[in-house]
């Protein structure tokens, strides 16, 4: 089926008409606007192609940048090494970065995306997005500009970057630039990030990012009230504003030219606001005849872009109106000729292959080594190891709400602004999702990012900025691009009734769920430094994005059995093998496999049930992705009983990756767990009714046993 777009472009070309004066030159070289149309030609047919190839069950993805084509001025108007986070409708952004570069065939490679191929050298096959390390291009999916806190990090990083020495992507007077939709600057992750942008502009810190909104005025059948765009960001303290016709090719330019340069010598944000049209609906299956009226879809054909390069073309008689149609026509047989050779190119042949860039790796060969010196507490030893790992590695920073002068909440990170300098331990601002963001841009400018979430239950606002971002990055740029970080969060319960579910959430299902994200739940003060270093490693090593979970109520913790016995102390240092679990005794009766604060309760527990005769062992998990199968099964076939004592809830914990652990390997032994209510955690000593506790461990023991007490 013929699109309406094509088919008025081409009757509305044809008959452009010179005027009797010549349009005087404008801000772009004949030779320029011919390049740029090429460009947006490119796009258009790009996304003609996409419907074609779908229309033959060949491709699978149709959402295209039809009536977006202006955003190829703001590529001309900027540097190929700019790093660029686009908003999914900038193809012809991306082929003219792409022949700015000297790229050999954008074309293809856009089209191997659209129908899922292997070879798709942005994603490998894996999804359809505008990437390209050589091109300085961060792919991005997200639909929400859930990808502004991470062009927030990049553009604090450039500068960031270079006055620590760590060489990095990008020149220091680089400019971020990122595009986005006029719906999705309604986002609260929008709202955050460009507030985070203005903030560090009025502390004088440097934040050179160009924001651009493409505004077509609807977001899928949302229409945008008209002028609410300039009336929130037109006039905000803080953010330079520049508004362009998008349609109009060398106004599009002149307003890029102007932004691009004012960032790029003021080291401050500013927001580019393009006026945009829709063509061809949200996607192939969007029918807008069913919420916009023929005369609204008419007006937006007469805007079409294309058309109006078209008539600046003719106008400066750079082109008659029969060389326009002949290139748009030229431009549609170079892109089929494309897709029909892409069509049938292999796709992903295995869950092997679709998995390879997050799949988790070996390890370098070592055995775990203990720590040496002084006993001390959790908290002292992750401050220990953070100070050294700063002191061995010049592009670590470690940031977050109160971690440098106050030194943490709990103290954990007292000291270390003082140690490392201010440009390396920082305080953010209070959004944590503007804390990842510039997590995710110091990994890609790289360098090693340590950022603090001050409660687990604090993250689950921003949650999209691990799951969404940083561990899809690899995935969807087949690992060209990395996202290393440490993220270390505060977390669980168990404080003595104090701050309720906001201080003691119990929840790590959001994070458990996050395909290759490496999960660190140490108990003990040498666990706690020996996997920080592992996480270190394997950010540094792989590009991992490793969540660090301290237990709060550990932190500080002397004892394990009696007052003053210092049973939980021990010496900092050493290293912890990713992945591997910790054994406690060697009981042949029961093994209880267990984490963070589960340790202490079960090897308290432990003792007492000796004392009834039940010899245990206690298999300390300490990594809860990836878990330690191996030797779950090795502790577990050693008793042939196996109890999960699991802090976490009933539905979503972590007990039921274990349990299903077992039986997917066969153990054909008992197994039960025992874990915290499904509940959020109450204020006060009411939270001891729904949270695992050493009584607990004890009575489920016995059940499983048969021992009743």
């Amino acid at each position: 089926m013929a699109e309406p777009a094509d088919l008025h472009f081409l009757e509305q070309a044809a008959s452009l008409k010179p005027p009797g004066t010549p349009r005087a030159p404008g801000p772009l070289s004949d030779e320029e606007c011919l390049r740029l149309f090429d460009a947006q030609l490119g796009s258009r047919h790009l996304d003609l192609a996409a419907r074609w190839l779908r229309a033959q069950d060949r491709g699978y993805y149709t959402i295209g940048s039809s009536g977006h084509e202006g955003n190829a001025a703001v590529a001309a108007a900027l540097r190929p090494d700019d790093p660029a986070l686009l908003h999914y409708r900038s193809g012809a952004f991306f082929l003219e970065r792409a022949r700015q570069a000297g790229e050999a065939d954008p074309l293809r490679d856009v089209l191997l995306g659209v129908v899922a191929a292997a070879e798709d050298p942005i994603a490998g096959g894996r999804h359809k997005v505008f990437g390209s390390h050589r091109l300085h291009i961060v792919p991005q999916t997200s639909t929400i500009a859930s990808h502004l806190p991470r062009a927030l990090g990049v553009a604090f990083a450039i500068e960031r970057a270079a006055r620590l020495g760590v060489a990095s992507p990008w020149s220091r007077d680089a400019v971020a630039v990122s595009s986005f939709g006029d719906a999705s600057a309604n986002h609260s992750t929008a709202a955050g990030a460009i507030n985070a942008a203005v903030n560090c502009g009025f502390q004088g810190l440097p934040m050179p990012l160009l924001l651009v909104c493409e505004d077509n005025g609807i977001g899928i059948s949302v229409r945008t009230p008209p002028g609410w765009i300039e009336a929130a960001y037109g006039s905000r303290p803080g953010l330079a504003y520049f508004s362009a016709d998008g349609g109009d090719l060398e106004d599009a330019f002149e307003a890029s030219r102007r932004a691009g340069d004012w960032v790029r010598e003021h080291r401050r944000p500013a927001f580019l606001h393009l006026r945009c049209v829709r063509l061809m609906g949200h996607a192939g299956s969007d029918v807008e005849s069913a919420y916009r009226t023929p005369a609204e879809i008419a007006a937006d054909l007469a805007a079409d872009p294309l058309l109006r390069t078209a008539r600046l073309l003719v106008d400066r008689g750079i082109a008659t109106a029969d060389e326009v149609v002949r290139l748009y026509e030229a431009k549609r047989h170079e892109v089929i000729r494309r897709a029909e050779r892409v069509r049938d190119a292999p796709r992903l042949a295995s869950a092997a292959e679709v998995m390879a860039p997050i799949r988790y790796r070996e390890p370098p060969p070592g055995a775990e080594v203990p720590g040496r010196g002084e006993p001390v507490t959790v908290a002292q030893a992750i401050n220990r190891t953070l100070a050294d790992l700063l002191d061995e590695r010049p592009g670590m920073v470690v940031f977050g709400e109160d971690v440098a002068r106050k030194g943490g909440v709990y103290g954990v990170t007292r000291g270390l602004m003082k140690r490392a300098g201010a440009a390396r331990v920082f305080d953010t601002v209070l959004d944590e999702q503007s804390v990842l963001g510039l997590a995710l841009g110091f990994g890609l400018a790289g360098m090693l990012p340590v950022p603090e979430i001050q409660y687990l239950a604090y993250l689950h606002n921003a949650a999209d900025q691990i799951r969404g971002e940083a561990a899809t990055l690899p995935f969807f740029s087949a690992g060209r691009y990395r996202n290393p970080m440490v993220v270390r969060i505060a977390a669980y319960a168990y404080q003595k009734g104090f701050g309720g579910h906001f201080h003691n959430d119990n929840a790590v299902a959001a994070l458990r769920d996050v395909p290759g994200l490496v999960i660190a739940s140490p108990a003990r003060p040498d666990d706690a430094a020996g996997m920080l270093r592992a996480c270190a490693g394997a950010a540094e090593r792989d590009g991992r994005v490793c969540a660090f979970l301290e237990p709060i109520a550990l932190y500080h913790t002397r004892d394990l059995h009696e007052e003053g016995d210092d049973g939980w102390l021990a010496p900092a240092g050493g290293t912890v093998p990713l992945g591997r679990g910790r054994t406690y005794g060697d009981g042949r009766d029961l093994t209880i496999a267990t984490f963070a604060n589960g340790l202490r309760m079960s090897l308290r527990a432990a003792r007492r049930l000796e004392a009834d005769g039940v010899r245990c062992r206690v298999l300390d998990l300490r990594w809860l992705a990836p878990l330690p199968v191996d030797d779950l099964l090795r502790e577990a076939r050693a008793t042939g009983a196996v109890l999960v004592a699991d802090e976490t809830r009933r539905t979503g914990g972590v007990s039921e990756g274990v349990l299903t652990a077992l039986a997917d390997a066969g153990f054909g032994g008992r197994a039960a767990r025992v874990a915290s209510e499904d509940s959020f955690i109450p204020l006060g000593d009411a939270a001891s009714h729904v949270l695992l506790s050493e009584d607990a461990i004890i009575e489920a023991a016995a059940r499983l046993l048969g021992r009743p007490r």
